[in-house]
């Protein structure tokens, strides 16, 4: 796997099988690891933070999960057991709603028997709403609730690089499917109108490639959808 280096603080790691992408975003001691996989394939991903000395030097993880479906919060306890050994301080994340999923293990939701798996329900640590500032470092990113993919989805926008993390609420040329357990259509085209006014240099997604051409994939979008 090689990863994709995305200036100054972020490194992605691709999805592999139905993985979500998997995020590290870094300032000094302090990282944010933005969803993990259906957990799988979690060595993978660490033979690739820890050979090219990503989580050198960390002392505090926060493990953020866009949304509360298994592709991407599957890994959750391994990532934790595995970064804790490295003496490393890991608390989970997750917009409110989510939380309440994940903390249940309501697998209607969570949709880990699709993939031939169970989740562990787990504690969440910082439970986020609309508007909540993560602080990674001297960084900050702001939570922005985006109901439609699922009623937890949220993305994190850091306004200084202009950088978007987008979970399955839109992707490069696509938007997420609403058709599962809490999924709109109506909520995610409210939640593409929100973001459709941010100034974003790039667009992180759950699956796929990244997203360089903000406006222009908007305008994709909207003729897809209908405008918005």
């Amino acid at each position: 796997m090689i990863p994709v280096e995305i200036p100054p603080n972020t490194v992605m790691l691709k999805g592999i099988g139905y993985d979500s992408n998997i995020y590290l975003f870094r300032d000094g001691k302090e990282g944010l690891i933005i969803d993990t996989g259906t957990g799988i394939y979690w060595h993978r991903y660490f033979e690739v933070l820890e050979r090219e000395n990503y989580l050198d030097g960390l002392e505090k993880v926060i493990i953020l999960n866009t949304h509360e479906h298994f592709d991407h919060i599957g890994g959750n306890r391994k990532f934790k057991e595995v970064l804790e050994k490295r003496g490393i301080d890991v608390k989970f994340a997750a917009h409110r709603f989510a939380a309440d999923v994940i903390e249940r293990g309501d697998d209607y939701v969570i949709l880990s028997y699709a993939y031939g798996k169970r989740f562990m329900p787990h504690s969440v640590d910082v439970r986020l709403d609309d508007g909540d500032i993560l602080e990674v470092g001297g960084k900050k990113l702001e939570v922005i609730h985006t109901p439609g993919h699922t009623a937890g989805s949220s993305c994190l926008y850091e306004p200084e690089e202009k950088i978007l993390f987008t979970g399955d609420t839109l992707f490069k040329g696509a938007v997420g499917r609403t058709d599962l357990p809490t999924g709109s259509f109506e909520k995610l085209i409210e939640s593409l109108e929100r973001l459709s006014s941010l100034d974003v240099y790039i667009a992180l997604p759950g699956h796929g490639k990244p997203v360089t051409n903000w406006k222009e994939n908007f305008e994709h979008i909207k003729k897809i959808l209908g405008e918005f």
